[in-house]
């Protein structure tokens, strides 16, 4: 045999060789990721853990412990515009939850007016000359004061700003859903609406509710 069939023949060997260890190598990688790998049932608690925070889960969760917690302290429309019209830091420190610009729980009884883009400003009787009072019916819910209409959610409860945020816009469409989603707001002018809700004090005399119950009569 030549020289050179001999080189070959070692040549081959050693390919052979190193293409065994390489198979062996891809083998036990294969079986220990296999041994590693965790099977999630879709739906269970450790479903939610693999995929991170739910802002959706989260809002439906929790949209009803804010409500009855709004629906237990809520002020009569009268009686809290009287209180900020007459020592508003008297109202806030009574009233109000939060700094600076405080969520109150107010509950109500007004007409429906015309208004725009699903937002109603209500004539409500009894109020001090001035001060307005709008209703938001959606379909988009803007602002956090449902979020931070009881005081206890706070930002350290969330890995970051992005999570805070997506809680309150979770909570606001909860509240849709579970509120607002068959309300007719084409024939909501001229109709009276009994309303419990939360505002923030942006403006005394200028009121953005959230309602989170309403009775259209």
């Amino acid at each position: 045999m030549s020289d050179v069939s001999i080189l070959a023949m070692q040549i081959s060997r050693k390919r052979i060789r190193r293409y065994a260890v390489i198979g062996v190598v891809v083998v036990a990688v294969i079986a220990a990721m296999a041994l590693d790998t965790k099977v999630v049932k879709i739906g269970s608690a450790d479903d939610a853990q693999e995929q991170g925070f739910s802002p959706d889960s989260y809002g439906q969760k929790t949209f009803p412990t804010i409500q009855q917690d709004v629906l237990s302290r809520a002020v009569e429309a009268k009686t809290l515009a009287e209180a900020l019209q007459a020592n508003q830091a008297e109202a806030v420190k009574k009233y109000g939850v939060g700094t600076p610009l405080p969520v109150f729980a107010v509950k109500l009884e007004g007409v429906v007016q015309a208004g725009q883009m699903g937002i109603f400003p209500l004539k409500v009787e009894g109020m001090p000359e001035g001060t307005q009072v709008r209703l938001q019916t959606g379909p988009a819910i803007t602002g956090t004061d449902l979020r931070d209409a009881s005081g206890k959610i706070q930002f350290g409860d969330f890995t970051n700003q992005i999570e805070y945020q997506n809680a309150g816009s979770a909570i606001n469409r909860a509240m849709k859903t579970t509120v607002l989603d068959k309300l007719d707001r084409e024939a909501l002018p001229g109709k009276t609406v009994q309303v419990v809700g939360v505002f923030r004090l942006l403006n005394a005399k200028n009121w953005m509710v959230t309602p989170v119950s309403m009775e259209v009569k």
